[in-house]
């Protein structure tokens, strides 16, 4: 199992005396950039950027009680939201980095208010793409999702739209030299849009039955530690223009229940409303513009107009034509003895 356990962490810093703003800054995976950036990097300055005041304040609270002056003088917390252009120019003053982690993600509400997921999600990346021309930010990657590969849902649709915008955002760039690229991942172990998080409650309640959407079901897994190394690592090798995806391993959502709770029955209640049984990262149709290295796919744009290395003196090769990463069919699978591995070194 081990092997599935991959170690994203990039070769440098790729953020050494570099001031880094993170959108969306107060979600799981915000939390966890900023920790690893304080914890293990030494940028200049880290900007949580987020609209929620409640949780600037508790985790300013938290970062307090973890760490001295110095590493707290690095941190910075700006109120305001994606779909407001002019305060994102604002915020974006002086800023050599942004990771784009805001977005809304549940798939249900997206369903049932599309108009308000169309206004973060897309018109959000639009936003954060202008104000980062704008100010000449040097890198930015964008977080994505499996569900942005074959869009069934409008959550997954929002977000294949914010990858082609950042994705093209690069052609825009010009003498101020921007960089954009796109990180797409599974499922996050631990996040609170995890199934995770709510199984643990439904066991702690003392719950003998688990409720499963399709016994069928599968999906990617990733641990919030390795989704933040791949996020930097990607932003360490990034030329300009990749969706890049990690090797990740795969299970059912049955397994999983099962190695929560294993004297627990199932219950199956049906798919929700955009849903798939299956999830997938790159399609068959992708394949023609993805190349591999050891630990990650990446999807090159299929047009750029600066110049670029060739992706072969990566020391990537090309997958083959027809090549699709999907979770029923992903060669890395974790059993039941896996998943409690997976979770016991990164939920601890």
């Amino acid at each position: 199992m081990s092997e599935l356990l991959r170690d994203f962490a990039p070769g440098s810093d790729p953020v050494k005396g570099k001031v880094v703003l993170i959108t969306g800054g107060t979600g799981s995976f915000g939390r966890k950039l900023v920790d690893t950036l304080l914890s293990r990097y030494d940028p200049r300055k880290v900007i949580i950027f987020s609209r929620d005041e409640l949780k600037q304040y508790e985790m300013r609270q938290a970062l307090e009680e973890r760490y001295d002056a110095d590493k707290l003088s690095k941190l910075r917390f700006f109120l305001g939201d994606v779909r407001d252009r002019p305060r994102l120019e604002l915020a974006f003053r002086g800023v050599d980095v942004v990771v784009h982690a805001a977005a809304l993600k549940q798939v249900p509400a997206a369903e049932y208010n599309p108009s308000e997921c169309i206004a973060t999600n897309v018109n959000g990346a639009e936003n954060v793409v202008w104000a980062c021309l704008q100010q000449r930010v040097q890198r930015v990657v964008a977080l994505s999702t499996d569900k942005a590969c074959s869009p069934i849902n409008l959550y997954g649709a929002t977000k294949l739209a914010s990858d082609k915008i950042f994705v093209a955002a690069n052609n825009l760039s010009g003498d101020i030299g921007t960089r954009f690229c796109v990180v797409r991942y599974g499922n996050v172990v631990g996040s609170r849009g995890s199934v995770v998080p709510y199984f643990n409650r439904l066991i702690e309640q003392g719950a003998t039955e688990l409720p499963i959407t399709d016994m069928r079901m599968t999906r990617f897994w990733i641990s919030l530690h390795q989704g933040v190394d791949f996020v930097l690592s990607c932003l360490e090798t990034t030329r300009g223009g990749e969706i890049f995806v990690p090797k990740i391993p795969a299970t059912t959502v049955c397994d999983l229940a099962t190695a929560m709770a294993p004297q627990a029955t199932h219950k199956v209640i049906g798919i929700r409303p955009g849903e798939k049984l299956h999830e997938i990262m790159i399609s068959a149709d992708d394949s023609r513009s993805t190349w591999e290295l050891p630990d990650r796919y990446f999807i090159e744009p299929e047009f750029v107009e600066y110049a670029r290395t060739p992706a072969a003196t990566t020391g990537a090769t090309k997958v083959d034509e027809g090549f699709a990463y999907s979770s029923d069919i992903n060669p890395e699978r974790l059993d039941i003895d896996g998943i409690r591995g997976l979770m016991k070194a990164y939920l601890a």
